[in-house]
């Protein structure tokens, strides 16, 4: 333990500090833990009268629990004296060099805008099975993300759609 110390003071970091993050992180990853049983339990019954899917549940478990993360890290952060101003700086410039590259690519950004679209309009929810037309491609649909919708065959094969193809090709939708 004394060479924990020694260290820690040869690198001028005060162990109250160490300590008071490793509490943070131990209350924090408790409170997210048990959060997220509460919020299970809570959409739960919530799913059949709304009509949310289990997926759909799990992806707002996993944003309130990253959300959660994230106001840690800032307070991790804060108690190690980075300041959140700067950091917000350098993030917004990475945001923004990376948002360039993407308006440079085409196909990047009309999939990530079909995305969208699909997202709001919601012409099949994962589950449905999907058929694109004239090509005979046919599959349950089992994940969409910014790029592809993912359709799982018959025979156990997946497909990756660009989203824009639901923009420029004729699909039939049936249940799930």
């Amino acid at each position: 333990m004394d060479q924990i110390v020694a260290w820690l003071e040869r690198h001028h970091i005060a162990l109250s500090t160490v300590l008071a993050t490793g509490a943070l992180f131990v209350v924090a990853a408790l409170v997210i833990f048990l959060l997220r049983r509460v919020l299970k339990k809570w959409l739960r019954p919530a799913q059949a009268r709304i009509g949310l899917r289990s997926e759909e549940t799990a992806t707002i478990v996993r944003i309130v629990s990253t959300i959660l993360w994230l106001i840690t890290l800032s307070l991790v952060f804060d108690l190690w004296g980075i300041g959140f101003g700067g950091l917000w700086a350098v993030l917004a410039s990475a945001a923004t060099i990376v948002g360039i590259g993407f308006l440079a690519t085409w196909a990047m950004v009309s999939n990530m805008t079909a995305n969208l679209f699909l997202t709001i309009w919601r012409p099949f929810r994962l589950g449905d099975t999907v058929e694109l037309l004239p090509e005979n491609l046919k599959g349950r649909a089992v994940d969409r993300n910014l790029m592809f919708t993912v359709l799982r065959e018959d025979n156990g094969s997946v497909l990756q759609v660009p989203n824009n193809l639901f923009f420029q090709k004729i699909f039939r939708v049936g249940g799930g």
